[in-house]
């Protein structure tokens, strides 16, 4: 595993409990979601394994050593959420000194410097000063000194923040490109979409606590069904096919509750021998967003839970580090 979390903790100034007891595992060489809400401790995680904030307690490892172990954290890539550069500096030399951080030789840093601002697209403004840059050209900067080092494992905290669609379908090339070399990609994101577009898995994180974690197939295995469009009234119809699967007509829509296309047929054919007109028969999967919403939403009530933006502590000063 590249992360395997069983119990990790942190509770601020003694009450308030920003992380439950996370239980986590991220394969090597897979593309891992992280989302929830605002105040759901998905950056205060992130901080955790990279030792910017001390836990309350911590069981697990990242690249098979436990979490906190410093020879390891050099093997890992980090891009913060919110993120600051001197903005005296160009953008090669920013990549160039995160690289000399984490001691990569002279040489190499040069050429790595050069390579990844072309990866990222910036090389026509490696000699620009930072404070001319827009918010998306800072992430992408961002990205460039989080693979300076070349890690085995890259945490990117919102990568997408402020990037245009252009840089966005960009920045998710780069992160399939990582995944075909091998590396772990780890994301947090509010944007659904992306996600469901790049990742492996996802882990839903609510209120200090994982929600959910597996592929989008496993998470929404049980609600998987064929829908079948029809004009007019279907007529009677049984209430299940005959392996048990329900069927419910709503309307012009006739919902069965299976993924298995070959468990359809005899309904289509039974809905053809009455004289039905079909309109369209279509697999439907929950998308990310509906998994998110099911797990944010309380059961009892309906309502969304609250954001828990308490359960951040307050940010100090303009800081931040890459």
């Amino acid at each position: 595993m590249a992360i395997d979390l069983s119990d990790v903790a942190k509770t601020f100034r003694g009450r308030v409990r920003a992380l439950r007891g996370i239980q986590m595992h991220v394969r090597r060489g897979e593309v891992f979601g992280l989302l929830g809400p605002n105040g759901a401790g998905k950056s205060t995680l992130v901080k955790v394994l990279m030792t910017v904030i001390r836990p309350t307690r911590c069981r697990g490892t990242l690249l098979g050593q436990p979490v906190g172990h410093k020879p390891t954290l050099a093997r890992i890539g980090y891009l913060p959420e919110h993120h600051r550069f001197a903005d005296y500096l160009t953008g090669a030399q920013v990549v160039d000194f995160y690289g000399a951080l984490a001691r990569v030789p002279r040489r190499d840093r040069r050429r790595r410097t050069a390579e990844l601002l072309e990866l990222v697209g910036m090389s026509e403004w490696a000699d620009k000063r930072v404070r001319g840059y827009s918010k998306g050209m800072r992430q992408r900067i961002g990205i460039a000194q989080a693979l300076v080092n070349d890690p085995d494992l890259v945490l990117l905290d919102e990568p997408t923040d402020g990037v245009d669609p252009v840089g966005r379908r960009d920045i998710r090339e780069i992160i399939q490109g990582l995944r075909a070399r091998g590396k772990t990609v780890f994301i947090n994101s509010h944007l659904l979409s992306e996600l469901e577009m790049i990742c492996d898995r996802v882990a839903i994180l609510v209120q200090g606590l994982v929600a959910a974690q597996g592929t989008l197939d496993e998470l929404t295995s049980a609600q998987q069904r064929y829908e079948i469009e029809v004009e007019g009234e279907p007529g009677p119809l049984p209430p299940a096919l005959p392996t048990g699967e329900a069927i419910a007509p709503t309307g012009g829509t006739i919902r069965v509750a299976t993924a298995d296309a070959a468990r359809v047929q005899g309904l289509i054919d039974h809905l053809r021998s009455h004289g039905v007109v079909l309109r369209a028969v279509r697999p439907f999967r929950p998308s990310l967003e509906d998994l998110f919403m099911s797990a944010v939403t309380d059961p009892s009530t309906g309502e969304v839970l609250a954001p828990g933006a308490k359960n951040e502590p307050r940010k100090r000063g303009r800081g931040g580090r890459p």
